[in-house]
């Protein structure tokens, strides 16, 4: 590993970025020292692949379809280090203060979008209290890195386990989230021993920023969808050497990890899946045999598509002119995601303030609103489509205020796993950390 290879240049600032022509989300840590890799898991340090033959992994049923480079050529993976520079967050903090405020109707509650006061004091919080760099350093605690893959720069985290026999996973966010939703899970996913867990059920993590999302983004072309990103995922996955893995994923997380099945199937042992939505396919029969359950999940389907899916129609359409008003404003930008976060205003468990803003902060600082919406463009052709049944073993769980339904997700998934919560909500990864670990242990047990 070349550890003279910079990553991202901290002493630009967003000013400078927004007039040069190299994406702003390129490469923004810095040079990394020998001292900082020393503290990288052995396999990270020195050799990617450790130990693992390369036989298996460079067999023709790899995707066929994903131009990369021949093995040795362009497969660099670089340490990546998080620090924004300061001229972007004295910024952040100017434009909140100066905040022009709309008007709202009294009495609507969330039937309109996100009330005003509630706004406004997640506005107020993030420029008067909230702390980037306590989080920044958060995000510092674990290995980052970046790498290159179809033309497209890819950041990650890679966590090793200390147990030689753990089972490599990666972890897929959605919109509006990102690689932070999984920061709780990581230590007990890597170390189940020292959370009081068998070391049996230890993983091996990665966990990658989705194309065009914070770190990872913008994208540089068109056709970043969900069967690409798959592929890319695939070719990671050979990079680091690992010949079996399993994969999971919420939202987005729970349309790209599925993809594996199907661009990667030879190597992927097993899929889990949280808020998955699958819809109605049109015979009657099929939701006369629902549940009162079910019905009432079907009913909240419904519900999204007529009153709550407003914004997956605008970035689906047209990303590139809501860009424009979400790179400028960073209430706006709160806005957009405040939403989803919060849930509706549904009683489905809180996140904390801190949490929502720093995913918000990602999508801010690294200026990739209109890119990470390009994903609703690209993926809207996939949505309803029928997929032929993978065979790989899948997981699936349910929490509160989710929407999945067996028999719609069976169509598509060999279901051998099926939990339900009675509390959680869409981001369960952030809301109730120990639930989707102690999940995702359970169904892993019968794959591994």
């Amino acid at each position: 590993m070349d550890t003279e290879t910079p990553a991202f240049h901290t002493d630009i600032s967003r000013t400078e970025l927004d007039s040069a022509p190299e994406p702003r989300g390129a490469d923004l840590a810095g040079d990394i020292s020998r001292t900082e890799l020393d503290g990288v898991p052995e396999p990270m340090g020195a050799d990617l692949a450790g130990d693992i033959p390369r036989t298996a992994l460079d067999s023709e049923v790899r995707p066929p379809s994903l131009d990369v480079p021949p093995a040795g050529l362009g497969e660099e993976i670089r340490p990546f280090r998080v620090d924004i520079p300061q001229a972007d967050l004295d910024d952040l903090r100017d434009r909140l203060a100066r905040t022009r405020w709309p008007d709202e109707l009294t009495g609507v509650g969330w039937s309109y979008g996100v009330p005003l006061d509630r706004l406004k004091e997640m506005a107020e919080y993030w420029r008067t209290a909230y702390d980037w760099r306590r989080h920044e350093a958060r995000l510092n605690e674990f290995p980052q890195f970046t790498t290159t893959i179809d033309g497209q720069n890819v950041h990650f985290l890679h966590v090793r386990s200390p147990e030689p026999d753990a089972l490599p996973l990666i972890l897929t966010h959605g919109w509006p989230g990102s690689v932070v939703e999984f920061l709780e899970l990581i230590g007990p996913l890597t170390d189940p021993r020292a959370y009081g867990g068998d070391p049996a059920d230890a993983f091996h993590v990665v966990v990658p920023s989705i194309p065009g999302y914070g770190f990872s983004g913008p994208t540089a072309a068109t056709g970043w969808g969900v069967s690409r990103i798959a592929r890319a995922w695939a070719e990671l996955m050979r990079r680091l050497g690992y010949e079996r893995y399993g994969a999971q994923g919420g939202d987005w997380g729970a349309r790209i990890s599925p993809e594996l099945a199907r661009v990667d199937p030879v190597h992927l042992a097993g899929l889990h899946l949280n808020g998955f939505l699958a819809f109605p396919s049109g015979d009657p029969a099929e939701v006369e045999a629902l549940t009162e359950a079910e019905r009432a999940r079907l009913a909240n389907i419904s519900g999204w598509a007529g009153e709550r899916s407003g914004y997956a129609q605008i970035q689906s359409t047209r990303p590139q002119t809501l860009a424009y008003a979400l790179a400028d404003s960073p209430v706006g930008q709160l806005a957009w995601n405040l939403e989803w976060f919060d849930g509706y205003g549904q009683d489905v468990g809180t996140i904390g303030r801190d949490a929502i803003l720093t995913n918000v902060a990602l999508y801010w600082l690294t200026g990739t609103a209109g890119s990470s919406a390009r994903l609703y463009k690209e993926g809207a052709a996939s949505w309803g489509r029928q997929v032929e049944l993978s065979p790989v073993p899948t997981g699936m769980a349910v929490f509160a205020g989710d929407s999945t339904i067996r028999s719609f997700a069976a169509r598509e998934h060999t279901i051998t796993h099926w939990s339900e919560f009675d509390r959680g909500g869409h981001f369960a990864a952030l809301r109730e950390p120990d639930l989707l670990v102690g999940d995702v242990r359970e169904f892993f047990r019968g794959v591994r």
